[in-house]
């Protein structure tokens, strides 16, 4: 991977889930375990389009689309037990973590995720990446989640880097959009 292309920027931010750690499958099977004890369905579809949601936000989804009652706060806890004492396990960094490693100590990095802050302060130091972000900024770290703004402006923020010098990776569209709107550049990974 050429990583001349992201010299220019002065602070990087990461997204987390499916961009820098490989997450998805098991927040996708958390969400089956947990879902099933409800007897509620989910379009795997639909979900991938919420990536860089808070689980709330998804949880609410899924209970607006099965047309129950429920409380969405307390779906997204259960789901969020579930995926922790799954992820330990299972996760692995993903190829762009070796973007990460080329910058460490060359430019302030952040990671901007729409997991509880926690949840990636435990993922990245159980992987022993933990040292190489200087901040890390969660879905309860901010009130506007992903498409807002919020989440990248707060990174850039306690970088201490100006957001039009930044660049966000990412792999949702949601969190593109958030880039966009942060006024940052961004790398669809993707398409990498």
């Amino acid at each position: 991977m050429e990583y001349k292309a992201y010299e220019g920027f002065e602070g990087l931010i990461f997204d987390m889930d499916g961009t820098i750690l490989d997450t998805e499958p098991t927040h996708r099977k958390a969400w089956h375990q947990v879902l099933s004890k409800y007897n509620l369905q989910f379009d795997v579809a639909a979900m991938v389009a919420l990536n860089g949601s808070p689980t709330w936000r998804i949880a609410k989804f899924i209970i607006d689309s099965n047309q129950v009652e429920m409380d969405p706060h307390l779906l997204a806890a259960e789901k969020t037990q579930a995926v922790q004492a799954m992820l330990l396990d299972t996760v692995k960094p993903l190829p762009l973590i070796d973007v990460v490693k080329a910058f460490h100590g060359r430019r302030p990095m952040a990671v901007g995720t729409g997991s509880e802050h926690s949840m990636a302060d435990a993922l990245l130091r159980h992987l022993g990446l933990r040292d190489c972000f200087d901040v890390i900024v969660g879905a309860n770290d901010v009130e506007n989640h992903k498409p807002a703004p919020d989440t990248f402006l707060r990174c850039a923020e306690l970088l201490g880097v100006p957001p039009e010098k930044c660049v966000v990776f990412e792999d949702a569209d949601f969190g593109i959009e958030a880039a966009q709107r942060a006024n940052m550049a961004f790398v669809d990974v993707r398409t990498l």
